[in-house]
């Protein structure tokens, strides 16, 4: 990310006399997530005032949705803070008091699983059974070695067989499983468990990725993604006072909900000077020969093919008294049928096995008694066609079948996520498919029109401002640009899915808004001292 030390006060900064000497810019933000807020308040803070924020639906946020209900706030988007050392996310949230109630339960270091906690994490058959908890460490012990593995193959150069199909999925599986038969020490019925833990653990996986399964991330690129040190935080306020935070020094004014766009009209063989930054990939994957005329470059559309965005969702369930103990951090779900299998794709009607397993909320003085569970892919797409109160009876059965108990009762209120069937998103968040790498996020992070420098185009005696797009979200009404001679850069891009180390996090929606912005504010920053 560019750095903008320069003061819009200042007389002698090229940038500010500029833009009050020539006129404003036009600047139009498409979506008013975290890298469309971010990139408004970085171009607002730097003497544009030319900046409109188009969001589709009717609030601010993006894939940050935080509910509350009743005393305590749950999070049917982004949840954890992932890293403190560096992370813009927690500096911003820590420097504004929101961790001060975060719990030691709700603080985590190393690698963290979804929402696992202190406490004990209890593995259920489906036939009723718990699954020993030495068996438990030793297989989570071998699964963490081979998940390892899959981090080496980008960060050292190691190649590819053909047998793994560049897949996270299929190396982990059959890695796994091959360590697992050749174990001498384990008895038959023990490796029968392990081989069933496998499934689960990659449902939990792909949960994290949101991925439709494992066997669809690549392998190569995996690695790519980097981890910011330190603690995993939860805002017990809810993630949305990091919104609030980012929006407060935004005029109401320039943010416009309810206000999809329907295309954006751009042409860097004429003379239309406009950009936008554009940031959901879902929308993107499904709309974008519609959405932008002329259509893209053919290099930035192959690019949003080949990356991947799946959907993962939440399952709320808040019970009138626990039915867990107070040692259980979660119920994990082990299908023993699926020992042998290589799929993780199930017909409609089974939706429910890609549920991999309910996390307990702590503490319940804040939540209550809920659990939340998770789901990803297109079984996550059939759940959110079900009404509340199917999914509500098949996870209460689910809960019978694996806990052994038959008296468990309904839970007495469920809240879900719905972010595959949501116009506006058509996903949760992105991950570098089988075919892709980090490449395709750099083609997908790219500028248009495409020049030899990012900066500006040359030689023009114009005086009128382009306009720009800066999208972060959706498509509805019709973006015409102003037309003027310069041919500077009309359209850029930002969200998570354009952060080639931080895609899928928050922090790398923010920084990707930023960068954007600092690209403009640099351009023009350019383009002024040229005519000094």
């Amino acid at each position: 990310m560019q750095s903008c030390e320069s003061s819009g006060d200042s007389a002698d900064d090229p940038l500010s006399r500029g833009l009050r000497r020539r006129g404003q810019p036009r600047v139009v933000v498409i979506g008013a997530g975290l890298a469309g807020l971010a990139a408004a308040k970085a171009l607002l803070e730097q003497g544009f005032t030319d900046v409109t924020v188009l969001e589709a639906s009717s609030r601010i946020g993006g894939r940050v949705q935080s509910v509350k209900l009743g005393h305590a706030t749950f999070e049917l988007g982004a949840t954890w803070i992932h890293g403190s050392h560096g992370n813009p996310i927690y500096h911003l949230a820590e420097a504004n008091g929101l961790l001060e109630e975060t719990t030691d339960g709700e603080r985590s270091v190393g690698r963290i699983s979804l929402y696992s906690k202190n406490g004990v994490a209890c593995y259920l058959t489906n036939h009723g059974c718990r699954i020993p908890k030495d068996v438990v460490e030793e297989f989570s012990d071998l699964y963490n070695e081979v998940y390892n593995l899959t981090q080496e193959f980008f960060r050292h150069g190691k190649p590819v067989n053909a047998e793994s199909q560049n897949s996270v999925g299929v190396f982990t599986r059959e890695e796994v499983r091959n360590r697992i038969r050749d174990d001498p020490d384990d008895p038959e019925a023990t490796k029968r468990l392990k081989l069933a833990m496998i499934q689960q653990y990659l449902k939990v996986e792909s949960c994290e990725s949101s991925s439709h399964s494992m066997d669809e991330v690549s392998l190569s690129a995996f690695g790519e993604w980097t981890e910011i040190p330190g603690a995993h935080h939860i805002i017990p306020s809810g993630f949305m006072r990091v919104v609030e935070l980012l929006a407060e020094g935004i005029p109401a004014h320039i943010i416009q909900l309810g206000k999809p766009v329907r295309c954006v009209h751009w042409d860097q063989a004429s003379s239309h000077p406009w950009g936008p930054e554009i940031e959901p990939r879902g929308v993107l994957k499904t709309q974008h020969a519609s959405f932008f005329r002329p259509g893209l470059p053919a290099e930035k559309v192959a690019a949003i093919h080949r990356l991947g965005i799946g959907t993962t969702d939440k399952i709320f369930l808040e019970f009138e008294e626990p039915f867990w103990g107070p040692e259980c951090n979660s119920l994990q779900f082990v299908w023993e049928d699926e020992a042998e299998s290589h799929t993780l794709t199930y017909p409609p009607e089974l939706w429910y096995r890609k549920i991999c397993g309910f996390d307990v909320l702590y503490p319940p003085e804040r939540y209550g008694h809920v659990l939340s569970g998770w789901i990803c892919g297109e079984e996550a797409l059939v759940m959110e066609k079900c009404d509340d109160e199917a999914v509500a009876e098949i996870c209460t059965e689910m809960l019978r079948q694996f806990t052994g108990n038959p008296n468990i009762p309904k839970p007495r209120r469920i809240l879900r996520s719905a972010w595959g069937s949501n116009p506006y998103f058509r996903g949760s968040y992105s991950y570098t498919q089988v075919g892709s790498s980090g490449a395709d996020v750099e083609k997908l992070a790219k500028p248009l029109p495409y020049t030899e420098s990012s900066k500006t185009a040359q030689g023009s005696s114009s005086k009128q401002l382009p306009g720009h797009l800066l999208s972060s979200k959706c498509p509805e009404q019709s973006l015409e640009p102003n037309r003027g001679s310069i041919k500077p850069m009309q359209v850029l891009f930002s969200g998570e899915a354009t952060h080639r180390k931080y895609y899928s996090t928050t922090h790398g929606a923010l920084l990707s808004g930023q960068r954007e912005a600092a690209r403009l504010i640099e351009m023009y920053r350019d383009l002024f001292q040229q005519g000094t």
